[in-house]
């Protein structure tokens, strides 16, 4: 009895198992079906491409053409400072030296000053740090440009912006 019993689950599972099958034609529809979508969205999307205007391009000497700088794209670090040696700070700074110990920065301040610079030596008490300045300026352009010509010599030097 046991034998017909597992011989009748075994024939009911092997026929729900073929059953289930999915047919070829199923997917063959899909198939058709997704690629009659995207050649729909080409069409489209030449018909698109086709009656977009496109204005024609104006030459231009190339003395009339608009020069863009890229000072909003210079880094700056804005700091908290303090005056220690030197005439006084403007807005932006060209720092070629920071150093722990005020004796570094006095060194590198005379070096500078001896070179012909307008040199300065601030601190900033949140780091206790001194900082070397070699310029100052009221603009940021003025400050990009000498940084850029110091960066022969000081090729770490950087922009602060003096939050005080």
């Amino acid at each position: 009895m046991k034998k017909y019993t597992l011989i009748c689950i075994g024939l009911c599972a092997a026929m729900a198992f073929t059953s289930c099958k999915s047919s070829e034609s199923a997917y063959k529809k899909a198939y058709e079906k997704a690629k009659q979508y995207d050649t729909q969205t080409a069409q489209q999307e030449a018909a698109q491409a086709q009656e977009a205007v496109v204005a024609p391009v104006e030459a231009k000497p190339a003395d009339q053409a608009r020069v863009v700088d890229n000072l909003d794209n210079i880094s700056v670090r804005q700091e908290s400072v303090q005056l220690i040696h030197g005439n006084g700070l403007n807005a932006f700074s060209v720092v070629v030296g920071s150093f722990g110990l005020l004796s570094n920065a006095e060194s590198l301040y005379q070096r500078l000053k001896d070179a012909g610079y307008d040199a300065q030596v601030v601190k900033n008490e949140d780091k206790n740090m001194y900082r070397v300045v070699a310029s100052s300026f009221a603009e940021k352009a003025s400050a990009v440009s000498s940084r850029d010509q110091l960066r022969n010599t000081y090729p770490d030097a950087w922009l602060l912006y003096n939050a005080r």
